[in-house]
């Protein structure tokens, strides 16, 4: 008992802290989830933390949630569109990492061949969790969101049962025993199968789904979807990984349709928090493990593990998108370099990282090299991700929406001001005359701040289009949290009360749908 009490207070702890991490970020220009590694680092250098990150719990209880919220997010269509470079990134590309990867380890460490490959496999799958983040809060094309979310979906997977099979050959007593043949077919087992476990369980959930109409029933069923897929392929000895992304694709597609607004509501909202819990203790706890001591008594292998690294990163983006560009539509260059330099490593690595037996030959080194590799991605690339994106020219910020923003800047600006110029004299802090001479000059400036915004409106229709569907969402809260005080008070009944929210969701929803349809057209994919 008093165990579990003392891991409930350590979670508690890691939450508020990431919380103020959280609110801290909003105002540097750094990505939230490399601030939280930077937190944990500190922590760590100051005293041990006593929660320990251990394989199972990164795979088993960390991974699937995050996995499962970015495929529901994920269309098919834009999927399908773009499947061949991901596809090639995903299964070549983490085949080329690892024996990229193994050859550099090997022949600038002095590892055997077979312990390299294992460290090429463990590091070859990308978490591009705070890139993506950044992507969304800069508003870059979608297609390369799509690009960088659809490759780490994929190699997930791929770089689980890659690692699998070579650790499998690093452990056996000789070489001889491995088969290129045998592995491959075993590759495809455990691949397709995985596969097939999230179509299936998928498929049976989605059915369920649009028999139910009770959000509650209907987001514990996902849940069960996202936990439940990989533990069952898991169990069956395929890929866990690719079962839960399976399942989130098909539920992400598919399960909406027979949902109800206010299901679609609860739901989407649920996913994002929880993802936003996960992703928090994840990578502050990636910071909390670290040993530094024991990480600069490796740098010199930490940084030719970062050369594999970089350099297969390298060869697979540039060298396999090449070879991709006869499937249109072709990836541009200045997206290649974004794929290139957001192949950040996470959560898989270290999970696999820590999983490593003790039997294998420098198992404890490899730890390390991961660790460094990892840090190395998020501290580097992770912080320069965002001066890259405008480097290139790949921030979507509209001429128009930069302006309006700016003219509604000014006006609120001067409306704080005359709120508080009449608190002041309500206050005895000023006296009327002075009042009326600022108020006189401020109201002008407002007014002539309100005549410009409508002239850039009306010039420029999405923006009135968008301002009026954030006006509207407004709106739907307001008479949410109305009809909660009067069922509250006993004024309305509970199933009246239902009944007026599922009204207000609907239209929620209809207003979602209509505000997107408006951000396309402000962006260019």
């Amino acid at each position: 008992m008093e165990q579990l009490l003392s891991t409930e207070t350590i979670i508690i702890e890691l939450l508020l802290i990431a919380s103020l991490v959280a609110i801290a970020v909003q105002r540097l220009h750094l990505p939230y989830t490399v601030a939280l590694v930077i937190v944990g680092l500190l922590i760590a250098s100051q005293e041990t933390f006593p929660l320990q990150l251990t394989p199972g719990l990164i795979l088993a209880l960390f991974v699937p949630p995050l996995v499962f919220e970015a495929a529901f997010h994920l269309r098919l269509g834009r999927l399908r569109s773009n499947l061949v470079p991901i596809l090639v990134l995903a299964v070549p590309g983490v085949l080329i990492t690892t024996v990229v990867v193994g050859l550099v380890t090997s022949a600038g460490i002095g590892l055997s061949f077979r312990v390299g490959l294992v460290f090429g496999a463990l590091v070859a799958a990308t978490d591009p969790v705070a890139v993506v983040a950044l992507f969304r809060a800069l508003r870059v094309p979608r297609r390369l969101a799509v690009l960088v979310e659809g490759e780490s979906l994929l190699n997930d997977g791929t770089a689980i049962v890659t690692f699998t099979i070579v650790l499998s050959v690093a452990l056996s007593a000789t070489a001889t025993t491995f088969s290129p043949l045998s592995a491959s077919l075993e590759f495809l087992r455990v691949s397709v199968g995985g596969v097939v476990v999230g179509l299936g369980s998928g498929w049976l959930i989605s059915e369920l789904i649009a028999r139910v109409d009770d959000y509650l029933i209907e987001t514990t069923l996902t849940t069960v979807l996202a936990f439940g897929s990989y533990l069952i392929a898991d169990r069956a000895g395929l890929s866990g990984v690719l079962a839960v992304v399976t399942a989130g694709l098909i539920i992400g597609n598919l399960g909406p349709r027979g949902m109800s607004p206010t299901t679609r509501v609860v739901l989407f909202n649920f996913w994002e928090y929880l993802a936003f819990v996960v992703n928090s203790l994840v990578f502050l706890l990636i910071g909390l493990q670290v040993d530094i001591p024991h990480l600069v008594a490796n740098l010199g292998p930490i940084g030719i593990a970062v050369l594999g690294v970089v350099g297969s990163r390298i060869l697979t983006v540039y060298g396999l998108t090449e070879l991709a560009k006869a499937w249109r539509p072709r990836i541009p260059w200045a997206y290649r370099h974004v794929l290139f330099w957001g192949g950040l490593r996470g959560a898989v690595s270290l999970a696999l990282a820590l999983s490593l037996p003790l039997g294998l030959a420098d198992s404890q080194l490899l730890r390390v090299m991961a660790f460094g590799v990892v840090l190395f991605t998020l501290l580097v690339q992770g912080t320069t991700m965002q001066f890259l994106l405008r480097r290139l020219g790949l921030v979507q910020r509209e001429p128009e929406v930069t302006e309006y923003e700016r003219r509604h800047g000014r006006l609120i600006a001067t409306r704080a001001a005359l709120d508080r110029l009449r608190r002041l004299y309500e206050e005895g802090m000023i006296s009327a005359p002075t009042l009326g001479q600022l108020v006189s000059e401020l109201e002008e400036k407002a007014a002539a701040e309100r005549r410009a915004q409508h002239e850039l409106m009306v010039e420029f229709p999405p923006l009135e289009r968008e301002e009026r569907q954030q006006a509207r969402r407004e709106a739907v809260r307001a008479q949410r949290a109305a009809l909660e005080a009067l069922m509250d008070e006993g004024t309305i009944s509970e199933s009246i009360y239902e009944e007026l929210v599922d009204e207000l969701d609907a239209a929620a929803t209809r207003s979602e749908g209509e505000r997107a349809n408006d951000k396309d057209r402000l962006r260019t994919d």
